[in-house]
């Protein structure tokens, strides 16, 4: 028992006394960092906004005239093509009054024609002494009352065509057609509201409000690239999936919205069928509309800007840093202003020069003042190996 407390007061001893150096690293000397040299990169700008897809046509189909609904000619859900016949109402009543209507016209040419006979007769007797100006007045007032009333009874009959024409009711556009609301057997009218709706398909609209301050900040970054056409909208799918289709800014609002202080943009973006899918009727496609996305504006030519890793980046109150590694292998902490940045790189438009040496992985081991043992930093996969840092000088 002496022997043990004296080797514990002689091991207490011996790290009381040690140098400060080797009670802050431990016996394993100082923690390791990875880090990576800040460099200039061709990046591409991105903004991100909340968006949503809206169909480029919606029409709502809606009966014009009153009739039975005999026969749906659709399936509920599918694709239609413009032209194609969706409902078919009954049709006998309109085809009978549209018979009657002819029977009118045919009945006006007749007595027309009368009148024009009568007519010629008083005038060829106008000129013998049987004959009266005043029936050959007569005559004429009779013809032109017929061929007025010829014109009424055509009228009809073009109007007793188009509502047996709307009996059949056909797709006005392309475009996905939804569930029906009135099923065979019920009377419509055009009281009775919309019967089904079709919403095209290709393209989509994607519509995004972005606030005041982002809308200047966009306008000044590209109106001298060419302004709208240099940017370009990707969309990043409610799963996380980037759209593999790429879009154009095409409308941008009038009006300032007072409630959020935004104003409307709007793209236009190719939604196309799935390879392997019946385009005609059952096509799958990757943009539904009404669906919210992640709208992201990409500038078209990328630009030559210094950057360093976002996981690099780190935020308190007062704004964004990093650490970075000084001489004597020391952290020093480096305050940062940043410019418009990707999912995994960050430019930075002050506070740092090309070159340094920042610290990407052991961030959390990182402090002002800090000795640390830099080491290049894994790269992310499938990234491109960046610059590291040489091996850390031996210290004294």
């Amino acid at each position: 028992m002496p022997f043990r407390k004296a080797a514990l007061l002689l091991v207490v001893l011996v790290f009381a006394g040690a140098s400060p150096a080797l009670a802050q690293f431990g016996p394993g000397g100082p923690p390791a960092v990875g880090v990576v040299r800040a460099e200039p990169h061709a990046v591409t700008e991105t903004s991100e906004f909340v968006g949503r897809i809206q169909a480029t046509d919606r029409v709502n189909l809606v009966a014009r005239v009153t009739a039975y609904l005999e026969q749906m000619t659709f399936t509920e859900g599918a694709e239609v093509k413009k032209g194609d016949l969706l409902y078919r109402l009954e049709q006998p009543p309109f085809e009978a009054d549209v018979q009657a209507k002819a029977a009118t016209i045919a009945q006006m040419q007749a007595q027309l024609q009368n009148a024009a006979i009568t007519l010629h007769r008083a005038e060829t007797l106008l000129h013998t002494p049987a004959g009266q100006q005043s029936t050959v007045d007569d005559s004429r007032a009779n013809q032109l009352s017929y061929q007025a009333q010829l014109m009424q009874a055509e009228a009809n009959l073009r109007l007793s065509r188009i509502n047996l024409g709307y009996t059949e009711i056909r797709a006005p556009i392309d475009g996905k057609i939804g569930r029906t609301a009135v099923t065979i057997g019920n009377v419509v009218s055009p009281s009775s509201g919309t019967l089904a709706t079709i919403v095209s398909q290709d393209p989509m609209y994607v519509v995004f409000p972005v606030s005041v301050r982002a809308a200047l900040d966009l306008r000044q970054r590209y109106q001298n690239k060419g302004g709208l056409n240099a940017v370009v909208i990707r969309v990043r799918l409610p799963d996380g999936r980037l759209y593999d289709q790429v879009g154009k800014v095409d409308f941008v609002d009038n009006t300032i919205s007072a409630n959020t202080d935004t104003i409307i943009l709007r793209g236009v973006i190719s939604n196309p069928a799935a390879p392997g899918t019946d385009q005609a009727r059952l096509a799958t496609r990757q943009l539904t509309d009404g669906e919210f996305v992640t709208v992201l504006l990409e500038g078209v030519e990328p630009i030559t800007a210094l950057t360093v890793p976002r996981a690099a980046v780190l935020s308190d109150q007062s704004g964004d840093y990093v650490y970075v590694v000084g001489a004597g292998n020391k952290i020093e902490q480096r305050r940062l202003q940043l410019g418009q940045s990707t999912p995994t790189e960050a430019v930075v438009l002050k506070g740092l020069d090309a070159g340094a040496m920042v610290v990407v992985e052991g961030v959390q081991r990182a402090r002002p003042g800090l000795v640390v043992a830099p080491g290049p930093a894994t790269p992310p996969p499938g990234a491109a190996k960046t610059a590291a840092a040489p091996p850390a000088a031996k210290q004294d």
